[in-house]
């Protein structure tokens, strides 16, 4: 699904002259995003259902989703380095957006993820300082000498009865249904994603293979190929991750060149390394499966 076909960003010369005709008197250390995509020749993007910014730092990948999430007026959770010339700036991007409009158009940043993943290793403190007071309560109601003596005393006998048939260690699971302990950084990463997108929506992704391991890269590369092949979504990303770059009719711009160009995700620099360091070491691998 298209919901939106292109965005154009001022040119060079543009830029060069807004800033001597309005702000070039006034001294500043920066003019960001100005004086950042243009002279990297990122000057328009055409989107498809799967569209991959790649470059290194500086090449003005984060830049280009950020101007365009403020451009969409994408919904976001953390905050980015809006400066004071982001008005004038976007006052001069042109975006093309499609007559169906999207359910939802969301940006997710490194820092959402990350501020996901703070929260719960928060929760799980909480969890663990109520792991202390239900083994506590483990020893207590297990060796208490309890009798019933009216129904208010129901719930204490089911406790005592629990108690006494489990292990302390499978009582606190049991009173403490729900911990999500279990899930690693990865797998939290990962559920963020999955919970945060749905169907008929455009999502803007800024490096999202960040806190995941190869095996939950490969499972988010397939999601977001479920995502936009059966649930009607678009997905604009930025990425070095070859499990991502490989996915399949992803129209892949190298910022790296200048100006830009659209590449195959083979040609990249990133994924030849990748290529050429396991073919370097093929025997290897060989030898070790025999």
């Amino acid at each position: 699904m298209l919901y939106i076909s292109s965005i154009q960003f001022p040119s060079d010369d543009a830029e060069s002259e807004y800033i001597w005709k309005n702000i070039k008197r006034t001294a500043y250390n920066t003019y960001y995003p100005f004086r950042t995509l243009a002279i990297n020749g990122v000057e328009q993007i055409d989107f498809e259902p799967i569209t991959i910014l790649y470059g290194g730092n500086g090449s003005g990948k984060s830049t280009a989703l950020n101007v365009l999430a403020e451009k969409i007026s994408a919904k976001r959770d953390s905050a980015f380095n809006n400066t004071n010339f982001y008005p004038a700036y976007l006052s001069m991007c042109y975006v093309d957006m499609r007559a169906v409009k999207p359910s939802e158009i969301r940006i997710i940043t490194s820092d959402d993820v990350f501020d996901y993943m703070l929260n719960i290793r928060n929760l799980n403190e909480d969890i663990d300082e109520k792991r202390e007071e239900v083994f506590a309560e483990y020893l207590d109601v297990k060796y208490s000498k309890f009798q019933m003596k009216s129904i208010a005393d129901y719930d204490h006998l089911k406790k005592v009865n629990k108690s006494r048939s489990k292990t302390q260690s499978a009582y606190t699971r049991s009173q403490l249904m729900g911990n999500i302990r279990e899930l690693s950084n990865g797998e939290s990463a990962f559920m963020y994603f999955t919970e945060k997108i749905g169907e008929k929506s455009l999502y803007i992704l800024d490096e999202p293979e960040n806190s995941l391991s190869p095996k939950r890269q490969i499972e988010l590369a397939s999601f977001i190929q479920e995502a936009v092949r059966f649930y009607g979504c678009q997905i604009i990303m930025s990425t070095h991750s070859p499990f991502l770059l490989a996915l399949r009719e992803a129209k892949i711009y190298n910022l790296d060149e200048n100006p830009a160009a659209v590449r195959k995700w083979t040609e990249l620099e990133n994924v030849r390394t990748y290529y050429d360091f396991f073919n370097s070491h093929k025997n290897a691998f060989l030898t070790a499966n025999k």
